[in-house]
């Protein structure tokens, strides 16, 4: 009688073994994420406050971290890839490295032109043009187009033309004005090069400050970074230069992004998804633009971040994400072809 009983219990407790290892996995979330920002850390602990579920967490750069999930196959721990910018989202979709996910939730906050079938975006930062205060008429350069202008022969700093974010710019400018066009633009700002392009965009914001060129381009969230610094020296250089949003009477100003989506070999697919709707809930909306100075994708978020106020309302391009892939490969030979490298 107690050896059945004991076969029966014994029984029972593998029974009930994959449920428990089944809820036990959904108190996990594996990502991978190319966000480097310390802020994200009070982002992850409100989820995880919220759902119970532990973020196990890999960063590296976002072109490694593509190569890792590749490799890694099937057998691959991620869950989610969260990156920066639209091309490198796009990237990963070219790879197949994305679930196709349908969210109402997503869906109904984020908007299309915003979105794929497989990735989403979480934050924005806008492509604005500076110039030193002074140097430059403000009538003058009121749009992306004036920065290939002759007038500006010699005053312009870029970083390289290989870069995720001057790819995106160049892929909006083809999917607005046709590929002869978008080089014609390419070829001018190259003529009007103060020297070779090198740096980041930080590097771009201090050249215009201390005027080894006059102009340059910008994604905001340098920008705002520089604005809430305590540094006398950051202060100095955003006192000394003028933020242009491009294109306001036209298409609006082109915009970069931070998203993510889930993997296809996604272990912990549920807590996957209750991750990206997190995301886009106004608690984590609010982290994105108060903690790293990026704008929520999700309106009527309530923001209190000083150097956004002031930075100011701008009229974004709406050009769907998702289609500036399409002309990234593109973008990438015309800027080869005009010597912007």
């Amino acid at each position: 009688m107690n050896f059945r009983l004991s076969h029966t219990l014994i029984s029972l407790l593998f029974a009930a073994a994959p449920l428990v290892s089944a809820q036990a996995q959904e108190k996990v979330l594996n990502l991978y994420s190319a966000r480097h920002y310390q802020t994200d850390e009070a982002l992850y602990n409100g989820f995880t406050q919220q759902t119970g579920i532990t973020i196990k967490r890999i960063e590296g750069k976002e072109d490694e971290l593509l190569e890792r999930i590749r490799n890694e196959g099937a057998n691959s721990p991620a869950d989610v890839l969260l990156t920066v910018d639209a091309a490198r989202l796009a990237a990963a979709h070219e790879m197949g490295l994305f679930a196709p996910l349908r969210s109402q939730l997503l869906e109904a906050r984020i908007p299309a032109h915003l979105r794929t079938n497989d990735w989403f975006s979480f934050s924005i930062r806008a492509r604005v043009i500076i110039y030193a205060k002074g140097a430059i008429k403000p009538e003058e350069l009121q749009n992306y187009s004036d920065l290939a202008h002759p007038r500006l022969k010699g005053k312009v700093c870029s970083r390289s033309g290989s870069h995720p974010y001057n790819l995106s710019l160049m892929a909006s400018i083809i999917a607005h004005q046709g590929e002869t066009k978008a080089e014609e633009w390419a070829r001018g700002v190259v003529a009007n090069f103060a020297r070779p392009p090198k740096g980041g965009d930080t590097d771009q914001i201090r050249a215009v400050a201390a005027g080894e060129c006059a102009v340059a381009l910008s994604n905001t969230y340098y920008l705002a970074r520089l604005m809430r610094s305590d540094k006398p020296e950051d202060r100095q250089t955003m006192d000394r230069i003028v933020v242009v949003w491009p294109d306001q009477k036209g298409s609006g100003a082109h915009i970069n992004v931070s998203g993510g989506g889930v993997l296809k070999s996604a272990p912990h697919r549920e807590a996957a998804v209750k991750f990206l709707e997190y995301l886009a809930s106004d608690q984590a909306q609010r982290y994105f633009a108060d903690g790293n100075n990026e704008w929520p994708v999700v309106a009527g978020v309530k923001v209190s971040n000083p150097a956004l106020e002031a930075l100011g309302k701008f009229k974004a391009d709406t050009l769907p994400v998702g289609s500036l892939a399409m002309y990234r490969p593109k973008a990438q030979m015309i800027f080869d072809r005009s010597g912007h490298r």
